[in-house]
C-alpha cells in the first residue's frame, strides 16, 4: 500500500510537470480525472454528448491556461475542477441562449403556422445557430458574412483581409461540419 505521503508527492510531481508544460502531465491528468470531470458534467447536464464536449474543453482550457495554474496555491484537481464548473455555466447558459432563440424564432417567424414542418424549420434553425457558434472565428464570421449578407468569397477575403484560398477553405471546412450535423440530426429525428 503507498505510502500518503508518497501521493503526495507524486501528485505534486504531476501538478508542477504540468505546470510547466509538460504535455505527459496533461496526458497523466486527462487519465488520472478526465472520468470525474465527465462524470460531474454528466450529472449537471445530463446529456452525455454535451458532458463529452465539456471534458474535452476542460483539458483544452486548462492546457492553454496553464500559466496560470500555480500549484503553490492550489492542487491540479481542485483547480481543474474549477475549470469544469465553468464550462458546465457556459453549457447551461448556451442551451438558455437556444432555447430562447427558438422562442423568438417561433414568435417572428412570419405567417408561421405550428405543426411539425414548421417545428422542424425551427429546430433546423437553432441547431445551425448552434453550430455556428460552436465553430469559432473565423469561420464563425466567415459563414455569417457569406449566408447572412450574402458577399461572395472575394468580398469576404477582402472584407476580413484575408487570402482568398483561406476563406474558401473555412466555407468549406465548416459547410462540411454543418451538412454532417445535419445528416446526424435528421437521423436521429427519423429513428
Amino acid at each position: 500500500m503507498d505510502d500518503p505521503g508518497q501521493v503526495d508527492r507524486r501528485g505534486n510531481a504531476l501538478d508542477t510537470s504540468f505546470a510547466g508544460g509538460d504535455e505527459r502531465a496533461l496526458a497523466q491528468a486527462y487519465h488520472r480525472w478526465s472520468p470525474l470531470v465527465f462524470t460531474v458534467a454528466l450529472r449537471s447536464l445530463g446529456d452525455r454528448q454535451d458532458a463529452e464536449d465539456v471534458t474535452q474543453q476542460v483539458f483544452v482550457a486548462a492546457w492553454r491556461g496553464r500559466g496560470s495554474f500555480n500549484p503553490e496555491h492550489a492542487r491540479l484537481s481542485t483547480w481543474l475542477m474549477g475549470i469544469t464548473r465553468h464550462k458546465i455555466a457556459d453549457a447551461h447558459e448556451s442551451r438558455t441562449r437556444a432555447r430562447h432563440s427558438e422562442q423568438a424564432a417561433v414568435v417572428l417567424a412570419p405567417g408561421a403556422t405550428p405543426g411539425l414542418a414548421h417545428d422542424t424549420a425551427v429546430a433546423d434553425r437553432v441547431m445551425i445557430a448552434d453550430q455556428l457558434a460552436r465553430l469559432g472565428e473565423p469561420g464563425k464570421t466567415i459563414l455569417e458574412l457569406a449566408f447572412f449578407r450574402d458577399l461572395t468569397h472575394a468580398q469576404i477575403a477582402d472584407e476580413l483581409a484575408m487570402p482568398l484560398g483561406t476563406v474558401k477553405s473555412h466555407l468549406r471546412r465548416n459547410l462540411s461540419r454543418l451538412r454532417t450535423r445535419l445528416e446526424v440530426d435528421g437521423a436521429a429525428r427519423r429513428s
